[in-house]
């Protein structure tokens, strides 16, 4: 039997943030639940940390900069993902299955989600009107981007007005019979954080442990870092400015918590819990003070490329597993879907199914790294390439200093070690393992660039010349010995 699909996906949260990550102390009872029922992913990473991007890399099933995709066109006038592409949810609607989106999008300026494979779509928009109708002179972004309290009862935040949409769609397919594919998009817990009561007064920023990654220098890192600091006027914050930020943030994660806990209850209460596959998981991460730091851009730290993912799935994943491979997981989840749905999986997909580590199956070839990749966005272009092992993590920054963290000494990764000679050969090894995954998933900052290819493998640049003369002729550049 085909399952029922519920796919969760909230904004900005952190890999640590998770109660079942027992990182930091956020309550997150149900998402905690998942993790018990199912089985949790300890490293997973987004393909790029960064809104429209990483969404429209999940729709199709590729890195983002194949096909365009370099930043959030509401920042600059880049390529999406058109209608005509590819999209999988369309897959799923061929094969029988009803097809719903409910909150954020940030896919295409223009389209929505029923040009992408979607029958049915609840957005922003919507949600808008409806707050517009009760609470016409409210603005949440009064205090910027450290957030404030939510005067709108419980009820009437977007947060529950999108849970409750999911959960009527879920009546009315049940009572159909036909298998369904709802997606729950949360604008949680991006910045600036506004939580409701009870919530907005459960987290007291005394009580908020500080960040690991909290003391950092800049020594020795690209001097970008710096100057975003200045760009949100945040340099000379102490723990105790940021302290009522993360505690705000940890605030409306309990609050998007407790509403997935209503659609977790909902499917029980339909009796369909053992027929649905429940993923949880989120775009990308958010700095929120670490590094002392905002927002997102212009860093390849775990704060923001780690993500938590919870999958379950009961008769197929075994309850409290977990799963330490390396997982694209945008990237990973595509196939992941259709091979449980009983689809033909397209060979053009960068990533590979799921289903062997959820069934704890041994995978001898499974990837020992992850990749990660950002082009820059808010105060210009600055492209970064990130390779992570278990031990290692090497950033890529062609215009500064390269970075080099050894996960096991500095698990915070706040000292830059890439300067060091004893590590010239780990590096080598790394900026080869990132340049063979750019150059097989069509990275165009590599395909056919010989100037690029020389910086990152070191080769001479009359070689990778005559490489990319090559790859004019044959339409794919030589891999470097």
């Amino acid at each position: 039997m085909r399952p029922n699909i519920l796919l969760i996906v909230s904004d900005q949260h952190r890999y640590d943030c998770v109660g079942s990550s027992k990182i930091y102390p956020v309550k997150t009872p149900h998402l905690d639940r998942l993790a018990a029922e199912g089985m949790r992913f300890s490293q997973a990473y987004t393909p790029i940390p960064l809104c429209c991007p990483a969404r429209q890399s999940f729709l199709s099933g590729r890195r983002p900069e194949s096909f365009g995709a370099i930043c959030n066109y509401d920042f600059l006038p880049v390529k999406g993902l058109e209608p005509d592409h590819y999209a999988w949810p369309k897959d799923l609607k061929e094969a029988g299955y009803h097809n719903a989106y409910a909150g954020k999008w940030h896919v295409h300026p223009q389209y929505d989600p029923t040009s992408y494979g979607y029958d049915e779509y609840f957005g922003d928009q919507d949600y808008k009107r409806i707050r517009q109708e009760k609470y016409p002179n409210v603005n949440l972004f009064a205090n910027g981007f450290e957030g404030t309290t939510d005067p709108a009862d419980l009820e009437d935040t977007q947060t529950y007005v999108t849970a409750r949409k999911v959960s009527e769609w879920m009546d009315r397919y049940t009572e159909e019979g036909v298998p369904w594919h709802i997606r729950l998009d949360f604008n949680e817990p991006h910045l600036p954080c506004c939580p409701a009561e009870p919530f907005a007064s459960s987290v007291k920023a005394e009580d908020i442990p500080v960040w690991g990654s909290f003391d950092e220098d800049f020594r020795n890192k690209p001097y970008i870092q710096q100057q975003q600091l200045i760009n949100w006027n945040v340099e000379n914050y102490t723990w105790e400015d940021w302290a009522p930020v993360v505690a705000r943030y940890y605030a409306v994660i309990a609050q998007m918590d407790d509403s997935i806990g209503r659609v977790l209850a909902h499917l029980d209460k339909l009796g369909i819990a053992e027929d649905t596959l429940v993923i949880y998981t989120s775009d990308h991460g958010d700095m929120c003070g670490g590094h002392r730091m905002m927002d997102k851009h212009y860093i390849m730290y775990d704060d923001v490329v780690k993500v938590p993912l919870l999958v379950r799935w009961p008769g197929t994943i075994r309850p409290g597993s977990e799963c330490n491979r390396f997982v694209h997981h945008f990237l990973d989840l595509p196939p992941t879907l259709l091979e449980a749905t009983g689809q033909l999986i397209p060979e053009f997909f960068h990533g590979r199914s799921l289903m062997p580590l959820w069934k704890e199956q041994n995978v001898d070839d499974w990837r020992e790294e992850a990749v990660s990749t950002y082009n820059g966005q808010q105060f210009g272009l600055f492209t970064q390439r990130m390779i992570r092992t278990y031990r290692w993590k090497y950033v890529w920054n062609p215009t500064d200093v390269d970075e080099l963290y050894d996960l096991e000494q500095d698990p915070h990764e706040l000292r830059n070690a890439v300067g060091k000679e004893q590590h010239a050969e780990t590096i080598k090894q790394l900026r080869y393992r990132l340049y063979v995954e750019l150059e097989k998933t069509d990275d165009p900052i590599i395909v056919g660039n010989g100037w690029m290819q020389a910086q990152l493998t070191g080769q001479p640049l009359q070689q990778q010349l005559n490489d990319m003369i090559q790859w004019f002729k044959a339409g794919k550049p030589k891999s470097p010995q």
